[in-house]
């Protein structure tokens, strides 16, 4: 995932109801498809985050030595900024990203 050439907006913006429900003309399913890619988005970033924050942990004892790492906040700066998962959801649902499937059968 390209999180530094998304299109996602980083604060509150109004979406069209029937632009979000067209795929699967049900807004609740659409909404639960896009609460289940969030999630997935939240876990990755979340990874993303503490293996290049682990890169700059230091492992002593001492709490005597606390020091600024100008690199961690740089890194920590980078993700605070981003557009929150539900937002980064929401556009690849808008853009037709997320692949879904019904599961139900038709044939009852």
């Amino acid at each position: 995932m390209d999180l530094k050439n998304t299109k996602a907006p980083d604060s509150t913006t109004t979406i069209d109801k029937n632009l979000v429900d067209k795929p699967t003309d049900n807004i609740y399913e659409a909404i639960s498809i896009v609460s289940k890619r969030a999630t997935q988005i939240n876990t990755e970033i979340k990874k993303e985050l503490l293996e290049k924050l682990d890169e700059f942990a230091t492992y002593n004892d001492s709490l005597d030595e606390i020091f600024e790492n100008k690199e961690q906040i740089e890194v920590s700066k980078f993700y605070e900024r981003l557009p929150k998962p539900q937002s980064l959801a929401i556009q690849e649902w808008l853009e037709d990203k997320i692949y879904f499937r019904n599961t139900k059968s038709n044939l009852d």
